[in-house]
């Protein structure tokens, strides 16, 4: 499905040259830490996006940087130079199916509005 938008330019987006997007996938780990107890030490972690065009989404990933065991209270995970944790899918949508979508779960009453590239759109469905 096309989105509007080029592969390089989302690519682009969720791997920004100012790191903010790897910051905030990598703040994953952190919460882990606290949450489970566990020791992720994220400099051992690489933010990776990828642009997936079969299912038009973007996959957010964390790729260990080095053989590694994370450990938490009452476990343990190895995993190996390279392993990734699947953290976030981002679905691109053109309006039509966007809106598409939204008639098959039951919405009858749509309306749309987007930018002038095309990039983003806001919907207001009803039904």
């Amino acid at each position: 499905m096309s989105t509007g938008q080029d592969e390089r330019s989302l690519q682009t987006a969720y791997d920004d040259a100012l790191g903010v997007t790897a910051a905030f996938n990598l703040n994953l780990l952190r919460h882990l830490n606290r949450l489970l107890r566990a020791d992720f030490d994220v400099r051992q972690w690489q933010h990776v996006a990828l642009f997936d065009a079969a299912a038009s989404r973007i996959e957010m990933h964390l790729a260990a940087r080095e053989a590694l065991t994370v450990r938490w209270r009452g476990g343990e995970r190895r995993f190996a130079a390279g392993e990734r944790i699947h953290t976030e899918n981002s679905y691109k949508w053109t309006p039509l199916g966007f809106g598409e979508l939204l008639q098959r779960a039951g919405f009858t009453q749509l309306e749309h509005w987007t930018d002038e590239r095309g990039w983003f759109a806001v919907f207001l469905a009803s039904g």
